[in-house]
């Protein structure tokens, strides 16, 4: 019982959230050089400098939710295609098979096994995503957030981004992110959501592929 209830609480959890955790992933800031400003700052001088020449992106991830709901945390893995600007799926292989695709303004999540498909504009999430994230500079960011950047001592050979939500807007669905990137690939390897009722979503990214070629079929949910 109380891992069915995880499991609905983690799938509704992750509509806006999901939105950005997969957008994080293809566009999060990284910098191979050592810092001599701010490192938050360097970090994202550097990431904006390199992202605009990253159009596709795949990887393999595990994906770690952790609930009051539940006895033992989740552990789920996949893999994760995207297409910049708004082309995003994640395949859920182990233990369940499922897909949550979200393109352009819609999310879709399949479930074959419990029978299970969803739709849902989500166009309101990613205008909200774009204006505290995606379109905001280092000093627009600090205004809506908390930001600590420092090396990683838990993940050796990272920095982590400790970002906590100053906005009520924002702290309704996030109470703080935690993001580590690779020092020397410049890419993300693993991100924590916090949420206010005390989950936890940590994902980890590896063989990270940035402009890999993507076979369209990978953006198919299959029939309804």
């Amino acid at each position: 019982m109380h891992v069915q209830r995880g499991c609905g609480r983690a799938r509704r959890s992750f509509g806006a959230l999901g939105c950005f955790v997969v957008y994080l992933a293809a566009s999060v800031p990284g910098t191979a050089a050592p810092p001599r400003a701010d490192l938050f700052d360097e970090l994202f001088k550097q990431g904006q400098a390199k992202n605009g020449a990253m159009k596709t992106l795949t990887a393999s991830f595990v994906e770690t939710t952790s609930s009051t709901l539940l006895t033992k945390p989740l552990v789920s893995s996949g893999t994760l295609a995207v297409i910049r600007p708004s082309r995003i799926v994640l395949r859920y292989t182990q233990p369940d098979e499922r897909v949550v695709l979200i393109d352009g303004d819609m999310m879709t999540m399949s479930w074959p096994s419990r029978h299970l498909r969803e739709s849902k504009d989500i166009g309101a999430s990613q205008k909200r995503i774009q204006k505290y994230f995606a379109d905001s500079s280092p000093d627009e960011l600090r205004s809506h957030f908390t930001i600590a950047a420092r090396e990683a001592e838990d993940r050796p050979g990272t920095y982590l981004v400790t970002m906590v939500p100053k906005r009520k807007q924002i702290l309704e669905g996030l109470s703080r992110l935690d993001l580590w990137v690779d020092r020397t690939t410049e890419l993300l390897v693993a991100m924590k959501m916090s949420f206010p009722s005390g989950d936890t979503k940590l994902m980890t990214f590896t063989d990270v592929k940035p402009n890999a070629l993507i076979d369209p079929s990978v953006f198919s949910v299959g029939p309804r």
